[in-house]
């Protein structure tokens, strides 16, 4: 396939999850995503308009880790003031965290749903600090809490209501089986570019020079396959291609992920 368009950028996710409006409580509450639509145990939510997340009720269903799937999707926000106001209601309204990160191209949040999925919130470093680097720059170290904090204004720091118009899905992370099977599909099929690996555990890829619109590491699922029936899991995921020849095309990831490819602004 050829490169994919420097605009091409992630579109909604869709996850199964045991108990909709449980999973409905916490991302309107925890995250701050808005419901757009919710009828016969599906929902969708978004932020502002745009929709990011579409839940598929599976009453019952078990928590999926081990397995390739989802590692986490991830919530860019439009600046860092925003990221502030995050990790204030995080603090204030007793969000539980399971990390915070400085990848020196972006600073990060991250949580768990209800079902287990992994959630990143991040805000990226202006780009020309990073870009044409990022294999030489990407890492993890302490996030700087107070310098996060003393970001956002005081007003933001005292109440929080949802995500800013201007959230997207920045990128989605993978547990995958096997790390070269998914740089060979994701790089020479679909079209994206390899910008960082980290040996036979882990590679980014992206268009446009982006740190990564998508990730995949074996940390978890190394040679494993998808989660059985009956557990909380990835469905799909979207990759918005402007320009694309065709509407939509629905692959399949060595993995065993659902990959939809859709045209789009």
């Amino acid at each position: 396939m050829n490169q994919l368009p420097a605009t091409t950028h992630m579109g909604p996710v869709e996850l199964t999850v045991a108990d909709l409006e449980r999973s409905l409580d916490y991302y309107r509450t925890a995250i701050g995503l808005g419901v757009l639509s919710e009828n016969g145990g599906e929902a969708s939510l978004g932020a502002g308009e745009t929709e990011l997340l579409r839940l598929v009720e599976e009453p019952g269903a078990a928590p999926s880790r081990g397995y390739s799937g989802l590692f986490h999707l991830a919530l860019l926000l439009p600046d860092r003031r925003s990221f502030g106001h995050c990790l204030a209601h995080a603090a204030r309204d007793r969000v539980q965290l399971t990390g915070a990160s400085d990848h020196t191209v972006s600073e990060a949040l991250y949580l768990r749903d209800p079902d287990s999925h992994g959630i990143e919130i991040y805000a990226d470093r202006p780009r020309e600090q990073w870009e044409g680097r990022v294999g030489r720059l990407m890492g993890t170290i302490p996030l700087d809490l107070e310098a996060v904090l003393g970001a956002a204004t005081e007003e933001q720091r005292a109440s929080f209501d949802r995500l800013p118009s201007g959230t997207t899905m920045g990128h989605v992370h993978l547990s995958v089986g096997d790390v070269d099977d998914t740089v060979h599909f994701y790089r020479d099929e679909v079209g994206f570019d390899l910008t960082a690996r980290i040996g036979d555990q882990a590679a980014f890829l992206s268009a446009g020079g982006y740190h990564h619109h998508l990730g995949g590491n074996t940390w978890e699922s190394r040679g494993a396959g998808q989660p059985p029936a009956g557990t909380a899991r990835l469905r799909s995921f979207t990759i918005v291609v402007p320009g694309a020849d065709v509407p939509e095309a629905i692959l399949q990831d060595p993995s065993g992920n659902t990959v939809v490819l859709q045209a789009g602004g």
